[in-house]
């Protein structure tokens, strides 16, 4: 079988995480619970997860000049993530998120502040090279940690390549006319979506007139997600509703939506239809959200198939991912 071969353009991030039991007020100090480290960022995250599901992944991106750097290179590396067009910035730091996690009623809830460092040092120089090489991907993963520009110029290559575009619309920013009518695939979740269309996706009329809203922008599918409501799927022909998939008791949503589109994408990469890959997703993220951090969170295939298994789901496509 050929892997999915796919490029992530975007963001490294190490997650500094504190857990408590409620976010503290205005000008409050609360006690925490514990705290750690994981690599993490939007961009790394979903690349991560594509090659722990199987495809064969390349990340472009930048990190400082640090041990944080090292840290979050080593992850990648470790998960057989191409990293060599991933550059070092010097006298800038790597970027950190600051992730807070309240955990009360067997629910957990998190607040993340990002320090952008050395994602913003991206320049058109640094992924120039990528207008002849695009077209030896399958499949373009954005996101909007890293400059609005750099997402322009690469979809704007890959789309005159004919190579499908995802664009992770987190965290919300604006979005070009220009941006969006390159993309085949955005997905924002609920937040982001209203953010975008000016729709409160609060029911099922209102979620799908966002997402039409969203394809009347330019966008060929958009792909929705709702947190524990699961996930949208539409375009002009389809609308696709498709479950979250329980598996286990939640401890950090950290990464989940990250682990939703590396897996959306995979799927698709490997010739799954649109309601199949998000079941294959859907599975993915329901792992996540029992595990804490970000990418050691993620899911491998054999964690998957298992769980698909184990909710009656059809596996023979997605057997072939397995090494």
């Amino acid at each position: 079988m050929k892997k999915p071969k796919i490029l992530v353009v975007g963001s490294l991030v190490m997650d500094l995480i504190v857990s408590t039991e409620r976010f503290p007020n205005s000008g409050e100090t609360v006690f925490g619970r514990d705290f750690h480290t994981a690599p993490g960022g939007k961009g790394a995250n979903q690349a991560v997860q594509a090659a722990k599901l199987g495809a064969d992944v390349t990340m472009v991106g930048k990190v400082g000049d640090d041990s944080f750097g090292e840290i979050l290179l080593a992850s990648l590396n470790s998960h057989n993530v191409n990293t060599q067009f991933i550059k070092k910035a010097a006298g800038v730091s790597t970027a950190v998120g600051n992730i807070i996690l309240e955990k009360k009623n067997n629910t957990t809830h998190n607040r993340i502040i990002v320090v952008p460092g050395a994602n913003m040092k991206i320049t058109p120089e640094d992924v120039a090279f990528l207008e002849d090489e695009v077209a030896r991907y399958d499949m373009v993963m954005l996101q909007l940690e890293i400059p609005m520009q750099i997402n322009e110029i690469v979809a704007e290559y890959a789309y005159k390549k004919g190579v499908p575009v995802m664009l992770n619309s987190a965290p919300s920013a604006p979005l070009s006319q220009a941006l969006l009518s390159c993309l085949t695939y955005i997905s924002p979740n609920e937040h982001e979506a209203q953010d975008i269309t000016g729709i409160c996706p609060n029911s099922e009329e209102n979620i799908r007139k966002a997402a039409d809203r969203l394809i009347e922008m330019g966008v060929q599918n958009a792909l929705i997600t709702l947190g524990s409501k699961g996930a949208v799927f539409v375009n002009k022909d389809v609308f696709l509703k498709s479950p979250c998939i329980d598996s286990g008791s939640p401890v950090d949503p950290t990464a989940a939506g990250d682990s939703f589109v590396g897996a959306f994408c995979t799927a698709v990469c490997l010739g799954a239809d649109y309601e199949s890959a998000l079941r294959f997703a859907n599975c993915a993220a329901g792992i996540t959200v029992t595990r804490m951090g970000a990418q050691p969170s993620l899911p491998s295939i054999d964690e998957v198939l298992r769980v698909m298994q184990t909710n009656r789901l059809n596996t023979e496509l997605f057997e072939q991912l397995r090494d």
